[in-house]
């Protein structure tokens, strides 16, 4: 791709030498007059560097780097002024631009700096990219079966680029593994922008997605990127992507089949290139059958599929789990004894990993620092099993028939409700109903 330019500059002339001169070194320019053209190109899109004029009709140009700023901390600025006004770009370096030009400027000096601001630009984002890195989700593995084979696709996932569609109950972690997927591979120097389909409906998922132009509706009074803007180069994370409306699913397969898109209210037709990962507790086959979910959609984002298990198909990691778990909260493995591990191998962990969070944290808050763990901060855990018979042993099948039972009576026979209740598909709670003969 060829390097970006925004050229902010009054004065035609300038700016027709300028773009003459550097299509032909191989930069793509876009060409802004004042400091509103300016604002509107950044909200529009992303570039490599910008050169600015101090001296503008509308303003002063040491005043919108932070603007500039704003939108991308890592944008590198070549500032140009006149002969005379050396202490402005003494203070427009302060105020955080990378270089500066005097006029009348050479355009081939001007080639040099631009292409020594361009590396500075790399640094900047190379050390940002770093400190996310130095932040990032760990992902605990573990030694099932199931998991490392689901490690093993992981690995596949980051280092290729093709949509990945991660599957599984609320709760196992697929928000981290995209996180993770995301952070290994060739985009983690840029960002990993995250949408959860669920929480919003209609044209208020679209404007999250696609941004919206001034004037598209009542309240939008100015131009707003969407998540397709911040994601250039780097992740588009939807997650449980079974909930997005059949609306945006026609709007969101055209920007997969080509890239491109439009703002809500604008007809100017934008790019980005970032790499999809989405997620979903549904099973997006029956979704389809039943007409809720688009067969070329779903076609376009599962080029790869990886699936986590829940954590009772992964009991025998649990100790491990929990103590990695405890180490995330800042304790250690020594503040838990056998009788709350037994009552954690025990329970049959609808909510899975976060559940199971949850119940540490809570514990935690509730306990001197490093002091052991009590069994009453885990009651909640024993009273779901009180209606069980004592002395019999059940199996993890057993003990979910008896969870899903008592749900269906608590919501009175409706199955909606009650997978609703047990966070999973109605098309799971029926299989799991017949698998446990209801």
């Amino acid at each position: 791709m060829k390097p970006t330019v925004l050229l902010i500059e009054d004065n035609a002339a300038t700016r027709f030498g300028f773009v003459r001169y550097f299509s032909k070194e191989g930069y793509e320019i876009i060409e802004a007059a004042n400091l509103a053209e300016a604002a509107a190109a950044l909200a529009a899109r992303r570039f490599d560097i910008m050169v600015l004029d101090i001296n503008l009709p509308d303003g002063s140009g040491i005043d919108f780097i932070g603007t500039a700023r704003i939108n991308d901390p890592c944008i590198p600025i070549i500032v140009i002024t006149g002969e005379g006004d050396i202490p402005l770009a003494v203070e427009a370096m302060q105020q955080g631009a990378d270089n500066f030009l005097t006029k009348p400027v050479d355009n081939a000096a001007l080639a040099v700096f631009i292409r020594k601001t361009l590396e500075i630009g790399v640094l900047k984002r190379q050390q940002s990219a770093r400190k996310r890195i130095e932040k990032k989700d760990d992902f605990f593995i573990g030694e099932n079966r199931v998991m490392q084979e689901m490690y093993a696709l992981a690995l596949a996932a980051a280092a290729s680029d093709i949509p990945v569609l991660i599957t599984g109950e609320t709760g196992t972690g697929k928000g981290m593994l995209a996180r993770w997927i995301h952070q290994q591979g060739p985009r983690a120097a840029n960002e990993c922008v995250e949408l959860n389909c669920s929480g919003l409906r209609g044209e208020m998922l679209s404007r999250e997605i696609f941004g919206n132009a001034r004037g598209a509706f009542t309240s939008a009074d100015q131009d707003r990127k969407g998540l397709l803007d911040v994601a250039d180069r780097g992740t588009l994370f939807l997650d449980e992507i079974g909930d997005m409306g059949i609306d945006v699913q026609a709007q969101f397969l055209k920007v997969l089949e080509d890239k491109s898109y439009r703002r809500l209210g604008d007809v100017k037709l934008l790019r980005s290139n970032f790499r999809l990962i989405c997620a979903t507790h549904h099973e997006l086959d029956l979704l389809v059958s039943s007409g809720q979910f688009r067969k070329d959609l779903m076609y376009r984002i599962n080029m790869m599929t990886i699936h986590l298990p829940s954590l009772r198909e992964r009991m025998n990691d649990l100790p491990e789990l929990v103590a990695y778990l405890l180490r995330s909260l800042g304790s250690s493995a020594t503040v838990l004894t056998d009788d709350i591990m037994k009552i954690l191998r025990d329970y049959h962990w609808p909510g899975n990993i976060r559940e199971l969070k949850n119940v540490l944290e809570r514990a935690m808050l509730l306990t001197p620092h490093e002091a052991m763990l009590r069994q009453v901060h885990f009651s909640s855990l024993t009273q779901s099993r009180s209606h069980q018979t004592a002395p019999n042993r059940l199996t993890v099948q057993e003990v979910e028939g008896e969870h899903i039972r008592t749900v269906l009576d608590q919501e009175d026979g409706n199955i909606e409700k009650a997978a609703k209740t047990l966070n999973i598909s109605r098309a799971t709670l029926y299989r799991r109903l017949k698998r446990n003969n209801e």
